[in-house]
């Protein structure tokens, strides 16, 4: 009889910890975190208070602290480090995971310098191994406490993503596929930026048809550059675009949404961050993002402003203010 297929989650984090507790309840799962006490308090604890609270892990759980270990570990490898420390977790395995591993990433942003999304980090770090993503609309925290979601396993080869769907799904965590890896990428990057200008919005009290106006322009904004970039408009309709925008701009456990409030409230950026604790990666996501947008030719005013006031060039309300400026065009010219 042949083994069980093992997953290995790098990255002990909120949604790395949630990913690893779903894989858990389908086949033997490995959680390998950089901190050895969340290692250890997953082992005996059965919990990652640091990230999660008090929720409590599957039993069949187990977490490292030992990196070789992990990746020797794999059948599968899911990425869930941020974005500016994909690169340096994944180089020391170059040599150490076996070949064709398929490697899943969970990390929304790009990375700082090359611009790379990371499954492109990836692939430039493990060559030779079938790379996707898992992405769309999810709060880790409810899907913790058991509440029911649903996202999307994007791999070009339907076959290996087929393959890959019922090892993190279950009743209440509905997981579909998507060949469009490049679509589904941008969605779950992009969204972050639409979700910090919600959070000013938030925190400014512009009011709810502001705020329906910078989602649903935040959304043009996203298939505008995906389209540009070679992905499918359709794609940005869907969960891990629409999806995951409304959930990450709504949600008052956002990340992104709630620095922009702090932002709103005139905090600094570093104290934003700071108060936030966690990464938020649309920080560093957005003037990298507006890299890309100039160097195919969209407009993205929106993100435009999102830069400038994480550069500290701009205050939310001047953000407000400058968007209020920009000329209306057609409302259907999303090329």
């Amino acid at each position: 009889m042949a083994r069980p297929v093992r997953v290995v989650v790098l990255g002990s984090g909120s949604w790395g910890t949630t990913v690893a507790g779903l894989a858990a309840q389908n086949t033997p799962t490995l959680l390998w975190s950089r901190n050895k006490e969340i290692a250890d308090e997953i082992n005996i604890d059965r919990r990652n208070h640091r990230y999660l609270g008090d929720r409590r892990l599957p039993e069949t759980l187990r977490a490292t602290a030992d990196i070789n270990e992990a990746a020797h570990e794999a059948d599968v490898l899911v990425v869930g480090v941020p974005s500016y420390a994909v690169r340096a977790a994944l180089e020391p395995l170059a040599h150490e995971l076996r070949a064709w591993v398929p490697i899943v990433s969970l990390t929304k942003g790009l990375e700082p310098g090359t611009r790379l999304r990371p499954t492109q980090v990836i692939s430039a770090c493990l060559p030779g191994h079938p790379v996707g993503l898992l992405s769309g609309p999810n709060i880790a925290s409810e899907i913790a406490d058991g509440k029911a979601a649903a996202s999307v396993i994007a791999m070009q080869d339907d076959s290996v993503g087929t393959a890959l769907q019922p090892l993190f799904a279950s009743k209440l965590f509905r997981v579909y596929r998507n060949t469009d890896v490049l679509g589904c990428e941008l969605g779950g990057i992009l969204k972050n930026i639409v979700a910090i200008a919600a959070g000013m919005a938030e925190g400014l009290r512009v009011g709810d048809n502001t705020r329906a106006m910078v989602l649903s322009r935040g959304l043009a904004e996203m298939t505008r550059l995906g389209e540009a970039m070679g992905a499918h408009a359709r794609t940005f309709a869907g969960l891990t675009g629409m999806g995951d925008l409304i959930a990450t701009c709504t949600s008052p456990a956002s990340r992104n949404r709630r620095l922009g409030e702090a932002l709103a409230r005139g905090l600094s950026v570093d104290e934003a961050v700071a108060e936030l604790g966690q990464v938020a990666e649309g920080v560093r996501t957005a003037p990298t993002v507006m890299e890309l947008a100039r160097e195919v030719g969209v407009e993205m005013p929106i993100a435009a402003e999102v830069a400038a006031v994480v550069g500290g060039h701009r205050s939310p309300a001047d953000a407000y203010r400058g968007l209020r400026r920009v000329t209306p065009g057609d409302e259907e010219d999303v090329v």
